[in-house]
């Protein structure tokens, strides 16, 4: 795990929590129920906005910016990479096939297969709500590799690494294999009393857009899902 910038506290963007920052990047913790970006539905404060605040210092006339690299779920709370310039976010881009991503979940039930891979082919339809289909031209062919770390009654908690990142794709083929994410109000149970989604970006490695370093960061496990299944005995990605 890489040493966070040493910068004080109160220089720090309010709203998240800085793990990282360079001249080419920056690498946050998103709470949940903070937009990566604004929508033309939905202009709230955002994790962009932020940090576009963050690196202007105050002054409006600033040329600086930050530029989304990938996003997460208003409700999915975890790791997150910016990147400074736009040449530092075409890079990260088009290296992102070499990005390693995994995220912890807590889903209900109990799963026959303690690892697997699920794939299918996921579509949009014209109410937001994302699906796998037997259409290969409508959707697009999707991965999301998991290994059960810990099962409680009724709950299982999962290790996902991320093999492709479409629009809801944990959430989605977890919810199609019968075992939708705890929280999911979009995807889950009707009778689904928890109002946190318990999913989690825990760690992302990825290559430097400019030294070409390979650099890991790792969170910690979200106090709601020690309180759902206690504590993990060890490392989870």
């Amino acid at each position: 795990m890489q040493t966070p910038k040493r910068t004080p506290t109160k220089y720090h963007p309010k709203g998240v929590t800085l793990l990282y920052e360079d001249r080419d990047v920056i690498v946050i913790d998103k709470p949940s129920g903070l937009l990566t970006m604004g929508t033309e539905r939905d202009k709230s404060r955002t994790a962009h906005t932020i940090l576009n605040d963050y690196v202007r210092k105050g002054d409006p006339r600033s040329r600086n910016r930050v530029y989304i690299v990938h996003r997460l779920d208003r409700d999915t709370s975890g790791i997150l990479l910016f990147a400074k310039s736009e040449t530092a976010k075409t890079f990260l881009q088009g290296h992102w096939e070499s990005t390693d991503k995994h995220y912890l979940t807590i889903v209900h039930g109990s799963l026959a297969a303690k690892t697997g891979t699920i794939s299918s082919y996921l579509a949009e339809n014209s109410a937001f709500n994302v699906y796998s289909t037997q259409d290969q031209a409508a959707g697009k062919l999707s991965h999301t590799e998991y290994t059960v770390l810990k099962e409680t009654k009724g709950f299982s908690l999962l290790d996902i690494h991320l093999l492709t990142g479409r629009k809801h794709q944990i959430r989605v083929h977890l919810s199609e294999s019968g075992h939708p994410v705890v929280g999911d109000r979009k995807y889950g149970k009707a009778n689904d009393s928890y109002n946190t989604l318990a999913l989690h970006s825990c760690s992302i490695t990825f290559t430097h857009p400019v030294n070409g370093k390979r650099l890991t960061f790792t969170t910690a496990v979200p106090e709601f899902f020690t309180r759902l299944v206690g504590r993990l005995e060890a490392q989870t990605a």
